[in-house]
């Protein structure tokens, strides 16, 4: 997500503050977010937000869109009111507080509940990135040179190449494209953690940890 001063024209950006809880669900721990500015509150359920740890953050917030969600909640269909984000630039992160995590609605549904349905309908099956040269197959962008030394099938890196693509072979700052499908973008949170990143939320980037020790 782009700083906001970077944000498209058509986004109002104002000061606020987004409150980020993380919420154990049947596909897992999912991340909802609550936007307090001057126009009022909002949920926000940008894929974005994957990445973040729970917690307060003070900044400017670029919003893109204010609109009315209709949700399953016990048996019956209640009305959230939303903002989706074009950018953000934080000022301050702080810890959450039992009360602020009361503001949170404990019936909370999965984003991924939400969009199964049209994804299923919309998206094709994700396929690796390919390395052959064949137009009719070769899934990497136009001018992409394939990676000097593919990976061979029984390779221990064969898994990591499936999950990041061109992203991989990973460098020391790793910034993930939140516009592919959440599963996906979890599994690649949940991966670089183990791999030795962590999220900088100032910086909207994972960063090595061997890094951030040699800064």
């Amino acid at each position: 997500m782009n700083a906001a001063r970077h944000a498209h024209l058509e986004s109002i950006v104002v000061p606020g503050q987004l409150k980020l809880r993380t919420i154990r669900g049947r596909n897992g721990p999912f991340n909802v977010c609550l936007l307090t500015c001057c126009l009022g509150d909002f949920v926000v359920k940008d894929p974005e937000f994957e990445q973040y740890k729970e917690g307060k953050y003070e900044g400017e917030f670029a919003i893109r869109r204010i609109f009315n969600k209709p949700v399953l909640s016990q048996g019956g269909v209640r009305i959230e009111l939303r903002a989706s984000l074009n950018g953000m630039t934080l000022s301050g992160i702080d810890k959450l507080g039992k009360e602020d995590a009361r503001t949170f609605n404990v019936q909370e549904v999965d984003p991924i509940d939400e969009e199964q349905p049209t994804a299923m309908a919309a998206t094709p099956a994700a396929v690796p990135a390919s390395t052959t040269n064949d137009p009719l197959i070769d899934t990497r962008p136009f001018g992409m040179e394939a990676p000097a030394a593919p990976v061979a099938a029984g390779s221990s890196d064969a898994e990591d190449v499936a999950l990041f693509g061109l992203l991989w072979p990973l460098g020391e700052t790793v910034k993930l494209d939140p516009t592919i499908d959440r599963r996906t973008l979890r599994l690649q949170c949940t991966r670089l953690s183990k791999l030795g990143y962590s999220f900088d939320a100032t910086l909207q980037q994972w960063q090595h940890e061997a890094e951030l020790a040699a800064a």
